[in-house]
This record gives C-alpha cells, structure tokens and sequence, in this order.
C-alpha cells in the first residue's frame, strides 16, 4: 500500500485523536488509586475491597470486549467508540456521586463496559488507517495513550484532590454535600461527555484498505481455524505478557499508597511527583520496545515483537525490587523513572504484534479476546496485591513485601513464557506472510 502525504497526516491524525480518548479513559480508570485514603476513612473498607474497585472495572472490561468486537467487526466502530466514551465518562461521575462502597462498585462496572468499546475498534481502525509493516509502530504509539493517562491521572486527580480538599464543600441538589475524593471524581468524569461527540467527524475507514493483512471472507478463514494454527504463539503470548501486566498493574496501583505509608508522604504530594515521573518516562517504554522491534526485524529476526516485550520485563524486575529497598523517598522517586519506563514497555508491542498475523476480518475480535485474557492482570494485580499487604503482611510495611513477592514471581514467569513464545511466533508470521502472498496471487 502506497499512501499521499495527506493520507499519512491523516492517518496519524487519528492516531491522535485515539491517544485523547484513551488519556481521558485512563485518567478515569486510574483516578481511584489516588483517592484510597479517604475513600477507605470514608467508607470503611481495607486493602482488598479497595483493590477490587480496580477488579471489578477489569472484569466486565474483558467480559465486554468480545461482544463489543463483534460489532466492531460488523458497524462503525466511530460510533462504537463515541458512546463507549460517554458511558465511561457517565459513570466515573456516577462514582463521585455514590453514598457507600457497593454504589462505587456498580459505578466501576460499567465504566469498565464503556472503556471495553475502545482497544478493539481503535485497533481495528487504525489497522485500516496503516500499511501492514507500520501498524506495530502505529499501535505502540497509540498505547502510549493509556500510559500518559495513567500519568495525568496521578497528575490531575492529585491536583484536583488537593484542590477539593481546601475548598467550600460541592453541594448538589438531592445527592447533598460531596465529600473530597467524590468530587474528584466528578471533576476527573466531566471531559469525556463533550469529546464523545466529535468522534462522530471523524472518517470512518474502508476495511482492509490498507492490506495491513490478508483480506479474506468470514466463510474463508474462521476466528477458530486462526486459533487453532497458532495456538502455540497465542498461548505463550498472551500467558507471557498477561503476568508482566499483572505485575504493572499492581505496582503502580500502589505506588502512592507505598509513598504514603512507607515514606510518610502526603498523597496529593505524592500522586503530582508520582505522576510527571510517569508522563514523562512511561510512554517512552511502548516507544523504545516499538523501535526495538523495528530494529531487529529490519535485520532479520522474525521475533522481533516477542523479544521487544520480553526486554521490558528484563527492566522491570531489579528496578521494581530496587525500589523497594529506597532509603528515602528521593531515591525511591528517581528509580521509578526507569522502572515506569521497563513496566509500560510490553504493552503496545503486545497489541502491536497481533494484527501483523491476524487476518482483517478478525483483527477487532483477537484484540478482543487478548483484551479478556490481559485483563486478567488488570483484574488480580491490585487485589491481589491488597491482599498480601492486608493478609500475608500485615502493618505498615505490608505494601512493600507485597510487592517484592509480586515483581519476583510474575516479573520472572512473563519473561520465562515471553522466551518461549519467540519460535512459535516466528513460524505465525511466516504463515502469516505467505497468506497475504496467496490472496494477491
């Protein structure tokens, strides 16, 4: 596929356009690991329940996604995405509005439904907008998006909670008074409703134009035919980078409250170094793996997306230990630069390295169904974290062994796995290559 140059501007528009979606998504997924202490004073729950705010969200954020790409598959997915963004946006207000820890819980799950509307069409979008051997750089540079939202999020919601906190209480009509962390909450929510309609201006793109895959018929090659030929490469695949986003999820999830309770720092202090740290360092991890992965493939090695994302957990696992042992928030502060750059690495390159091997019809579904097996570090990370430092090491220093027990054994097995995954990844985008030659013979 040739492109204009108003083509290539255009397509990298909308690459755009999806990082801004997916920083307000992020922004309002993440928002609740800011506000754990005086959510826990107000409501009265522990580590656990607190955790599963974030697994709750994950859950019917997976459950969500196969369906959801389904039609993603089948309709606009411009329209899909512009009403996912309003429901999230919709419901991370209804959070702030909530009264006791189930109202909170129902909110997460369907912010967790909207949020399953974007991976899969944006993913299946821009996989249109790009020639094949560009789509794991325009996919890793999308991913970026979530990984400065996460940033902002610290950023924005520790500003806006210390905003609230010297504040006149926000009184509402029939709700009533709100307290600090609900009102950042609906600050953090209110974004989200005005950007959700200009996702309906956008150009919708014609499927398969871009033959980032072989353009095939849903009679020609099904969804369980993909599976079976490359079950190898997708079970370590997603088996491998499921555990280093399990490991990511928990330790950023509790980063501020390690500040907090290790270092003694205030949160809102914490969440606002915390989160430049990672807007500037974070998304340069999907970056570095994504020209990782362009190197090595330009010089031969078929592998190239397993051990770009294997590299990063390479990283992760002595910074993320290092961290732990920090004498003084100081060092702690300057050795999570390179550990939120290792931590955020694997998850473009993860996304990157399907749509090269997947056929067009099927690319929103294998997202989809990546998307339900990722988000099973998503929905165990923090809690099960929460429950280590609440259970198995109780007291103030729980956090911190918590995760050392975390960063050890699912660092470690994801990297083991990822290797693994190298050859049969290899043989698929062989398979893959000479499909794309058929269906143009």
């Amino acid at each position: 596929m040739t492109q204009t140059p108003a083509q290539v501007r255009y397509a990298w528009f909308i690459v755009f356009v999806m990082i801004l979606a997916s920083l307000i998504a992020w922004v309002d997924r993440q928002v609740v690991a800011i506000v754990v202490g005086p959510m826990q004073e107000d409501l009265g729950i522990g580590d656990t329940e607190v955790g599963w705010l974030y697994g709750v969200f994950a859950l019917f954020y997976a459950a969500a996604a196969v369906p959801i790409a389904v039609l993603a598959d089948r309709y606009s997915r411009k329209h899909l995405i512009a009403i996912g963004i309003f429901l999230w946006s919709l419901l991370t207000i209804s959070c702030g509005l909530a009264k006791n820890f189930w109202q909170v819980f129902l909110a997460r799950i369907g912010v967790g439904v909207g949020e399953a509307t974007l991976t899969p069409a944006a993913t299946s979008m821009i996989s249109d907008y790009f020639p094949r051997k560009d789509v794991p750089l325009a996919l890793s540079v999308f991913q970026a998006g979530p990984i400065i939202g996460s940033g902002l999020a610290f950023i924005i919601g520790g500003m806006v909670l210390e905003l609230v906190q010297g504040a006149p209480p926000m009184v509402l009509p029939v709700v009533g008074e709100l307290k600090p962390w609900q009102q950042t909450f609906v600050w953090v929510g209110l974004p989200g409703v005005f950007l959700a309609g200009f996702f309906l201006l956008i150009r919708e793109p014609k499927r398969g134009a871009s033959n980032a895959a072989p353009v095939l018929q849903d009679s020609d090659y099904t969804l369980k035919q993909f599976y079976r030929d490359h079950r190898t490469t997708i079970l370590f695949h997603h088996l491998g980078f499921v555990s280093l986003v399990l490991t990511g999820y928990a330790f950023v999830f509790w980063s501020i409250t390690f500040f907090v309770r290790i270092h003694g720092l205030d949160a809102a202090e914490a969440s606002q170094t915390f989160g430049w740290i990672f807007v500037i360092f974070g998304p340069m991890g999907p970056l570095a793996a994504a020209w990782l992965a362009r190197f090595l493939s330009n010089r031969g090695w078929r592998d190239a997306n397993i051990v770009a994302g294997m590299a990063g957990g390479v990283i992760t696992v002595p910074t993320a230990l290092l961290i732990q042992i920090a004498p003084d928030p100081f060092w702690a502060f300057v050795l999570y630069a390179p550990a939120l750059l290792a931590v955020n690495s694997p998850f473009g390159i993860a996304n990157g390295a399907l749509p090269v091997i997947t056929p067009t019809h099927l690319r929103a579904r294998v997202a989809a169904v990546y998307m339900l097996t990722g988000a099973i570090g998503m929905m165990f990370g923090p809690p099960l974290a929460g429950a280590m430092s609440e259970h198995l090491f109780p007291g103030i220093e729980g956090v911190r062994y918590s995760m050392i027990t975390m960063v050890s054994f699912f660092g470690v097995l994801g990297i083991v796995l990822l290797w693994f995954a190298r050859k049969p990844y290899a043989d698929s985008l062989d398979r893959a290559d000479a499909m794309e030659a058929a269906s143009e013979a």
